[in-house]
């Protein structure tokens, strides 16, 4: 068991996936966004599908196309999605049959209004908030150290919303990270193979471990 929540996002690649479902992580999020060059086309999404059993499938999507993602959404038979921070609003209400996170993304000027505004707007259509801190290189030391988001001020929000964290944090540090934000899950990333079923989990297994529940 391990001590909190966890999505794997962006897998790619059915190796990535057997290895997260092997861990029983909660959330299995797949990259189906049609602007980038590793995304899972419609065949290798229900080829995973087949193959790993547990997690909660995800479907990370770019929404250009209303009409063609709610086909693909209905087509896999999806029980969850994830949109990008500007999606509609009024897109996400026609899907409320479906569970849905938002990507947040966070920058070093981003401020606590404005991510409280911006989780105002989305509040009554999102399930699920992921503040994604890595994508733009913020980790948890700077967190801690420098940023316009006080600790406080995201402990506080981790404690009135769902949020999961996607944030770069060594595995000897997570502990601390869980119990000064008790966010509600965290996000850990996939990535590329490094030829066709082959890859190093080197690094992801010391996170798992540190994460890991005695039993």
């Amino acid at each position: 068991m391990l001590k909190t929540r966890i999505k794997a996002s962006n897998i790619s690649n059915l190796t990535d996936a057997r290895y997260y479902a092997a861990w029983a992580v909660n959330w299995l999020g797949l990259n189906m966004r049609a602007s980038m060059e590793d995304a899972l086309s419609l065949e290798e999404v229900k080829t995973i599908k087949d193959w790993v059993e547990g997690p909660v499938i995800v479907g990370e999507l770019d929404i250009l196309d209303f009409e063609v993602a709610k086909s693909t959404i209905d087509d896999l038979s999806l029980e969850a999605i994830q949109v990008g921070m500007f999606t509609p609003v009024e897109f996400l209400q026609s899907l409320q049959d479906y569970t849905i996170l938002q990507e947040v993304i966070i920058d070093k000027t981003t401020t606590f209004a404005s991510l409280n505004t911006h989780i105002a707007t989305y509040f009554d259509v999102v399930d699920y908030f992921l503040l994604d801190f890595e994508k733009n290189g913020l980790t948890w030391n700077t967190l801690q150290n420098n940023a316009a988001i006080s600790l406080e001020q995201l402990q506080a929000l981790c404690r009135r919303q769902q949020i999961i964290l996607s944030i770069d944090c060594k595995a000897a540090e997570l502990e601390s990270l869980l119990a000064k934000l008790q966010p509600y899950g965290l996000s850990i990333k996939g990535g590329a193979e490094e030829k066709v079923g082959f890859k190093s989990f080197e690094e992801v297994d010391e996170l798992f471990e540190a994460l890991s529940m005695e039993e």
